[in-house]
């Protein structure tokens, strides 16, 4: 008992001392805040459209929701580690967090007007829950996330652009169609199969798991006795919708092209001009 009692000072005193040191942080944003304000000439909160926190060495900032229409936002270059200052600014249609330590962007799906997002040069490193918190986000068109551990995920970008659609600047280079493509083959495995139906059946990847490497579930074969024909596969497939599509991928298309002959008047028809001398037709027959 009397040991704990001697380290609870030096507890008490460690406490004390994050509190004070949170406080001069405030303290100092909150000068940032005013000196802008004064630079600006805004009288009243209701007049604040902008502003610049930029390169201040922020590493906290007090509660910016009393600026209502403020829409634009640089606090790049600092020393941030979370956004919880400004969840409640609604109309933010630009914000520069770039070049920051913010591990954590919980909050940032509630900024629905968002139109630039700049995160590069951060600390996030879980890509789902930074995906996951942007996906409400429908006026999103720019965002940045490079140089930020989450990158380092295999097909990071195809990740973001599919969960992103709305996105078409990303980290700098422009969303192509082709990725577009590509991403739906790989994570939408359902709406690939649609479209390769459409485009002879061409095989796709499974869905990636950024996690995770594929699985497959393993196939199960009935007894080498028990024959379907000799050209079909003999794997039982869980999914009916599955064993239809292997089995149309063994069958190859063949086209037949010939000429209709009913459309080619004879001799004695084009002599007594008893059938129209239009141009002969061609018959195509597409068989599986």
């Amino acid at each position: 008992m009397t040991g704990d009692l001697k380290h609870l000072p030096c507890a008490f005193q460690h406490t004390t001392s994050q509190a004070k040191a949170a406080d001069a942080a405030l303290e100092i944003s909150r000068r940032a805040v005013e000196d802008q304000l004064k630079i600006c000439g805004h009288k009243k909160d209701a007049d604040v459209f902008e502003l610049f926190l930029s390169q201040k060495e922020l590493t906290e900032v007090i509660d910016l929701s009393r600026f209502k229409k403020l829409k634009y936002l640089w606090l790049h270059h600092n020393k941030l580690h979370g956004i919880t200052f400004i969840t409640r600014n609604y109309c933010l249609a630009e914000l520069y967090l770039n070049n920051n330590e913010i591990f954590d962007i919980q909050g940032l799906h509630s900024l629905h007007s968002l139109h630039i997002l700049l995160l590069h040069h951060n600390e996030l490193t879980n890509i789902e829950a930074t995906v996951k918190e942007l996906k409400g986000m429908l006026n999103l068109k720019t965002l940045t996330l490079y140089q930020n551990p989450l990158c380092q995920y295999n097909l990071y970008r195809l990740y973001t652009i599919y969960h992103l659609p709305g996105v078409e600047l990303l980290d700098g280079n422009q969303v192509t169609e082709k990725e577009r493509r590509s991403m739906i083959m790989i994570f939408n495995h359902k709406k690939s199969h649609i479209v390769q139906s459409i485009a002879f059946r061409g095989k796709v990847d499974a869905s990636w798991n950024p996690r995770s490497p594929l699985k497959q579930k393993p196939a199960q074969r009935v007894p080498s006795d028990f024959a379907f024909a000799n050209n079909v596969d003999k794997t039982v497939f869980d999914d009916p919708e599955d064993a239809v599509f292997v089995r149309s991928m063994k069958r190859s298309a063949m086209a037949i092209t010939s000429l209709n002959w009913d459309t080619v008047p004879t001799r004695e028809e084009k002599y007594h001009e008893e059938k129209d001398t239009g141009p002969a037709q061609m018959l195509t027959v597409t068989l599986r």
